[in-house]
């Protein structure tokens, strides 16, 4: 026979099972605008019924409930779906960031418009059109320095100003890898926090949020993949245990980076140590690979774990994508270092001294090539020099978009530029045939630039960065939304409805009643057992 009591035993479970719902339910309605906070559930079960199994236990008809309990406090997440958003963040990283170096290219470079390169040189060349009118006309020589001087100008600008946002991207991805330190060492102690509470039969829901929101985070810088690992003891069987992260490679098995506790931080080669003054990580040349150490209980570095070749990174996340645009080595003897703004300097680089070296070589004559090459004189019936050269050593060889300039005696005197067609030794200050020949420079095919112009060359680089923006906005955008839809499917399951919540407040509140009246219920019963039996008569 069950015990007097057993209906009070039964109706108090139900009440402290449904106080921890509406607990847990409270606990929903209060993170519902909490970032990255995942929903909790009550899992409730019902107890074991009586009588039990043995020899010794009771014979009874049936088989009677004892009630309900918590058996755990779960978050509503779905881990197909956390993979799916951090790939998508992966994506949108790289092409963010891409996105964004390019625009910043774009916006030095400023074509077409009024002030940039190909403006510079269309006035020059106007202006050499406009010396064949005039040759002995001084403004006119003047006009024709200023303009060669706006071109040198122009081309010193634009390599200061990538390399000035080129080493930017070099200090952009020395604190994206502090920030990506920070984010393994801050999952790192979650997971020996996690390891602590769940062989206690404990659920940290909230820490488990917490480390989620971190790998998210990690996720924009590097293809990741997450394993769990059970913590032991008397965890749960539905505890996620300790996470082990690892980054993929595009060839090979993938590198570890977090187990447990135990986590490695990010080094880049070439850097400063901290025993040089810097920080190991923000490069100074182009990268040739990143490093993984172990940090002692100092914060020093204790031992190189593993080395990752940028050939085996993918080309996806946002470190990635700073170092494609920053530079790097390719160890190719023909094209040692690669990247957006080292490719575009290079380009100008080449561009210049196509330029600079064509325009000389018609200036100056060629005795050798006299066919194509024919010498002309200046004002004073004087051969020509060389218009363009090398600012840090004055000559005409070894120029470059950054050290381009016009050469200092022709900035002192306009009457050196070789204007007449006259053979040196004879001045015809009328004569201003040889202008128009530089000036037709305009459209000559130069064999350094892939026989095309130089116009047409730098009409072709603005192009094909334009391409490579398109693509590079589109593929964000389209990752941005792939990643909204995920986010919204994750919604779907994590998140807090307040709705929902409302309706199990109500539900679990009516089962609180229930039981407490169910109590009442007993407490009569007993009542009558206890104070009224046995007094028939009195």
């Amino acid at each position: 026979m069950g015990s007097t009591f057993m209906g009070l035993e039964t109706s108090k479970r139900g009440l402290y099972t449904q106080q921890s719902a509406l607990y847990t339910t409270g606990h929903n309605i209060s993170n519902a605008n909490t970032l990255g906070y995942s929903r909790q559930r009550v899992n409730m079960e019902a107890t074991l019924g009586y009588p039990g199994t043995g020899l010794n236990a009771p014979k009874i008809p049936g088989h009677l409930g004892t009630g309900v309990q918590a058996q755990s406090v779960q978050r509503i997440r779905d881990s197909f779906v956390d993979n799916q958003y951090r790939q998508e963040s992966n994506k949108l990283g790289y092409w963010e960031s891409r996105s964004q170096a390019i625009t910043q290219m774009e916006d030095v470079l400023n074509e077409p418009s009024e002030y940039g390169l190909a403006k510079s040189m269309d006035e020059f060349w106007k202006s050499l059109q406009d010396l064949s009118v005039n040759p002995e006309n001084g403004g006119a020589r003047s006009v024709v320095v200023q303009r060669g001087i706006a071109v040198a100008d122009s081309f010193n600008y634009l390599s200061k100003s990538i390399s000035q946002i080129q080493e930017n991207a070099g200090k952009e991805i020395g604190i994206s890898l502090k920030d990506v330190n920070s984010i393994l060492e801050q999952i790192a102690n979650i997971n020996e926090q996690i390891q602590a509470i769940e062989p206690n039969g404990y659920m940290p829901n909230d820490l488990y949020d917490a480390r989620d929101i971190l790998l998210d985070e990690l996720s924009t810088y590097f293809p990741i993949e997450t394993k769990n690992e059970p913590s032991g003891g008397n965890s749960l069987a539905i505890a996620e245990g300790s996470v082990t992260v690892s980054i993929k490679l595009n060839d090979g098995p993938p590198i570890e980076i977090i187990n447990g506790k135990d986590y490695k931080q990010f080094r880049t080669s070439p850097a400063l140590s901290r025993e040089d003054g810097g920080d190991g990580i923000t490069p100074t040349g182009p990268v040739t690979g990143l490093t993984l150490v172990k940090v002692d209980a100092n914060g020093n570095d204790s031992a190189t774990t593993d080395t990752i070749s940028l050939s085996k990174l993918n080309d996806t996340g946002k470190v990635k994508s700073l170092i494609n645009s920053y530079g790097f080595e390719t160890g190719d003897a023909t094209n040692p270092v690669k990247g957006l703004y080292p490719d575009m300097l290079a380009k100008l680089d080449k561009m210049a001294e196509a330029f600079a070296k064509e325009f000389n070589k018609i200036h100056m004559g060629d005795p050798a090539d006299t066919a194509n090459y024919p010498q002309g004189s200046d004002i004073y019936g004087k051969q020509g020099e060389a218009f363009f050269i090398n600012k840090d050593d004055n000559s005409g060889a070894g120029i470059t978009a950054k050290n381009i300039n016009i050469s200092s005696e022709i900035i002192k005197d306009p009457g050196k530029i070789v204007a007449s067609d006259s053979a040196p030794g004879a001045a015809e200050p009328g004569n201003g045939k040889f202008a128009l020949r530089l000036a037709n420079m305009k459209f000559a095919s130069l064999d350094e630039l892939g026989k095309v112009s130089a116009q047409t060359y730098f009409e072709g680089l603005i192009g094909q960065l334009g391409v490579d923006g398109q693509q590079a906005t589109r593929l964000a955008f389209n990752s941005a939304t792939l990643q909204q839809a995920v986010t919204e499917r994750r919604a779907s399951v994590s998140s807090v409805s307040l709705d929902e919540e409302m309706t199990n407040m109500i539900i679990f509140q009516q089962a609180y009643n229930a039981s407490a009246r169910m109590i009442t219920v007993v407490d009569e019963t007993l009542d009558k057992i206890i104070n009224g039996m046995g007094r028939v008569g009195l």
